[in-house]
């Protein structure tokens, strides 16, 4: 499991409707590759936890996967008022 961040970029509180939202565009990047199976947004004081769980070799590889999953998701996330923080 990775645990990733996303910032709210503006003031404004975090709609209810904006949780599922990110699940799916999470959902619309990832390739088979990333080793995706599951994730879980949730609000939080500074925007959302992400929680990512992946099939990996390691933990080192599960980083990487999700790193770059992360990456293509960078410019639609931001579309919506989140940047992405990653531990």
């Amino acid at each position: 499991m990775i645990r990733g961040h996303l910032a709210r970029t503006s003031a404004d509180p975090v709609p209810a409707t904006v949780v599922p939202l990110i699940q799916d565009l999470i959902w619309a990047h990832a390739r088979p590759s990333d080793g995706l199976e599951h994730v879980r947004a949730r609000p939080a004081a500074h925007g959302l936890d992400v929680y990512l769980f992946v099939r990996a070799p390691s933990d080192v590889s599960a980083v990487a996967q999700m790193r770059a999953l992360l990456d293509r998701v960078h410019q639609p996330v931001a579309g919506h008022g989140f940047g992405i923080l990653l531990p």
